[in-house]
């Protein structure tokens, strides 16, 4: 009995001292370093490295440019869905600030909301003629490259959810028509590993979105890079899809997504060059 005892003892003592570091965290809402961690929990630093190292890598903490760890999406999930989008939105802005920085034009970050896309970050370009959106604003997930570059990679059972009872109201005479179109760009989606939006939503218009997964390989959102088709022209494409692929893969690389393990959701990602991470 008292060897029974002692046996479960270790265990939960390990639990006790990962939800300890949790705790600090949450109270920390801007961060702390290892070192901090180490000092306000009692926890040796080598122990509360591999604490974190592991929370980490499973997406419930992730670890800022300067090195400091704050509590992650996948947790952040679990608490309430207004936390998971600022913890999502805190994650991505660097990278958006390097993808915005890289490509000149608006950048976005999106997450799907229903049959619909909400924008959770928005960076405008600053060239005088460009593509202007904001912060909470919603638009269809049919006819945008965000929306289009999530819904690719989101199981066939769920896809028949937004299709069903979908109007496919035509914005420009480029919009996707019908169910049967938007398959189709689909399979191009996961081939290459990211969508386009060219003059569907608005004429004049070219956005390119690639989507980010969560460690468990579920979409988590959208991020993307839009411009005026005088500046995001045809041949300049393949420079601005390989930016969006590049800060997408960054991203979920910080939420735990492993593309060595999962490349067979998305070829495209599997070869992205990790230029925003």
């Amino acid at each position: 009995m008292i060897r029974a005892r002692e046996s479960k003892s270790a265990p939960v003592g390990v639990v006790t001292k990962v939800l300890h570091i949790l705790e600090t965290l949450h109270d920390a809402p801007s961060g702390l370093q290892l070192k901090d961690v180490a000092q306000q929990t009692g926890i040796n630093k080598s122990t509360a490295y591999r604490f974190l190292a592991h929370l980490e890598h499973e997406g419930y903490v992730f670890r800022d440019s300067s090195g400091a760890y704050a509590i992650g999406v996948r947790l952040a999930r679990l608490a309430s869905g207004v936390s998971y989008q600022t913890t999502l939105r805190k994650i991505s802005r660097p990278v958006l600030q390097q993808l915005w920085r890289a490509t000149g034009e608006t950048v976005n970050l999106a997450v799907l909301d229903g049959r619909e896309v909400l924008y959770l970050d928005v960076m405008e370009s600053s060239h005088t003629f460009r593509l202007v959106s904001q912060v909470g604003i919603r638009r269809p997930v049919y006819c945008t490259a965000l929306g289009k570059a999530m819904l690719a990679f989101v199981p066939d059972e769920e896809q028949q959810y937004f299709f069903t009872g979908l109007a496919f109201e035509r914005f420009t005479p480029h919009t996707v028509k019908n169910v049967a179109q938007l398959r189709k760009d689909f399979a191009q989606i996961r081939q290459r590993g990211y969508s386009i939006d060219n003059e569907e939503a608005y004429l004049g218009s070219r956005c390119i979105g690639a989507a980010v997964f969560e460690a468990s390989g579920k979409i988590a959102a959208a991020v993307s890079v839009s411009g005026p088709t005088t500046r995001v022209t045809r041949e300049k494409l393949p420079v601005f899809a390989a930016a969006a692929k590049n800060a997408a893969s960054a991203i979920s690389r910080s939420l735990g997504y492993s593309l060595t393990e999962k490349t067979n959701r998305a070829d495209g990602l599997a070869t992205a060059v990790g230029q925003y991470h």
